[in-house]
């Protein structure tokens, strides 16, 4: 698949490398603005269970 994709860029290597780290820093970009937020709330990261025994307190 990569390979297809890097036939497939306009220019010499220089270009082709420059144009992939744009891809790259755009996809990046797209995850961090919409797709993270989105998927945040769905995700059970906030579920936190901490019980208050005192087990494991220092001293």
């Amino acid at each position: 698949m990569y390979g297809w994709i890097w036939r497939h860029l306009p220019g010499n290597i220089l270009v082709k490398a420059a144009i992939s780290v744009l891809v790259v820093l755009g996809l990046v970009y797209l995850l961090f603005t919409y797709v993270f937020p989105w998927a945040e709330p769905l995700l059970p990261f906030g579920d936190v269970t901490v019980d208050g025994n005192g087990d494991g307190a220092v001293g």
